[in-house]
């Protein structure tokens, strides 16, 4: 029976082992198949015409550099919570073993008050009633135990106290490391911006013509939809239940809390043509959310949506989420409705700060307005 339970708890652990394998091939090949994807796109769709894509490698690098200072805050919180934790451990510690030490201070005190090793010979020479020698032999039995006991535990607890200090030591070491790290990231994140500041400078006149052009809209429209199209050819079939995302019609929460300066349907200033989704003005920095529970499949900078993130909700159904500053997620990571992705920025070439958000059916767009919650 034991040799049946010790087999079924290694065959457990081999095949945890397996799927959790499984599962980090499985992203590794979904990431592959969108970065080659992404890098067949940008060689078919590079233009240098467009004065927007001058601020490209400047407006990911921005991301980048956000994300890897939101990386590091969260670390630093995280081995900050743990250092408290080995702190409280070490002070408990520290208490109880000033108990032990006063309990064996005490026992050495009582053995020495009753003569110690001399009493106890005493005890067994001299012809006693042999009642009251049991008794006290007993007696002499108990602290020697006890002390033997206590002193073990002292020991005991000096060694956990060391490797609980030692833990904390680490600790500190990590949390400094990481400072240093976040200043060196800060640094490079104020270049980035340098740059694109810069860049701005120059293409500032471009920038104005060309955002009214049809010609430069309508591009950027089919190559959004071109790109949802080649996303949808290299996603695999995942376990999303598709029906979950129908029966959130009327419940999604806003992507952002901001003003709806453009609806889907409108026309566009100065153009025939119509807004395929919503475009929400919001501060610098405010954090984007997941409208619902789904995938990342794309994060990366698209022409005319700056750092573009999209997510799959299963079997058709997408939400994308334009002009941010920082994408916070990547390709394959699984979400909860809610959950922060992105923060509010005007890449892409854009005039405001705000949100462009999207949501498609089967790469169609369709009207946000009936799935959003009311407020």
């Amino acid at each position: 029976m034991i040799d049946l339970l010790r087999f079924l708890l290694l065959a457990t652990l081999f095949l945890s082992g397996v799927a959790h394998a499984t599962q980090q091939d499985e992203l590794d090949n979904l990431r592959s198949r969108i970065a080659t994807l992404q890098k067949d796109f940008d060689k078919t769709n590079d233009s240098k015409l467009e004065a927007a894509d001058g601020l490209r490698e400047s407006e990911r690098a921005i991301s980048d550099s956000n994300r890897k200072l939101h990386d590091l805050a969260q670390r630093q919180q995280a081995a900050n919570r743990e250092l408290g934790q080995l702190q409280q451990r070490a002070a408990a510690m520290q208490r109880e073993l000033q108990g032990q030490q006063a309990m064996l201070g005490r026992l050495l005190f009582q053995q020495y008050m009753d003569g110690g090793e001399q009493e106890f010979l005493k005890l067994l020479l001299n012809n006693d009633d042999p009642n009251q020698v049991a008794r006290e032999l007993h007696y002499y039995d108990y602290i020697a135990r006890s002390r033997s006991s206590t002193m073990k535990s002292l020991r005991s607890g000096l060694a956990k106290l060391q490797t609980v200090t030692e833990q904390a030591h680490k600790k500190t070491d990590e949390i400094a490391a990481l400072r240093v790290d976040e200043q060196t990231q800060q640094k490079h994140l104020e270049q980035d911006k340098l740059t694109r500041l810069q860049m701005l400078g120059k293409i500032a006149l471009q920038l104005k013509q060309q955002r009214r052009e049809i010609g430069r809209l309508q591009r950027n429209e089919s190559h959004l939809s071109q790109l949802i199209d080649k996303l949808a050819q290299v996603l695999p079939d995942n376990q999303l239940n598709e029906f979950a995302f129908k029966a959130l019609k009327g419940k999604l929460m806003m992507p952002v809390s901001g003003k709806v300066s453009n609806r889907f349907g409108t026309r566009r200033p100065d153009s025939t043509m119509t807004w395929t989704g919503w475009f929400m003005h919001a501060a610098p920095n405010q954090p984007v959310k997941a409208v619902a529970a789904g995938r990342v499949v794309y994060a990366d900078w698209l022409r005319g949506y700056g750092n573009l993130i999209i997510i799959e909700h299963g079997q058709g159904y997408l939400s994308l989420y334009g002009n941010n500053e920082t994408l916070y997620k990547q390709v394959g990571d699984i979400l909860h409705g809610g959950d922060t992705i992105a923060a509010v920025g005007s890449s892409g070439g854009n005039e405001d700060s705000g949100l462009y958000f999207e949501l498609r059916f089967e790469g169609k767009p369709f009207d946000p307005k009936p799935w959003i919650k009311k407020r």
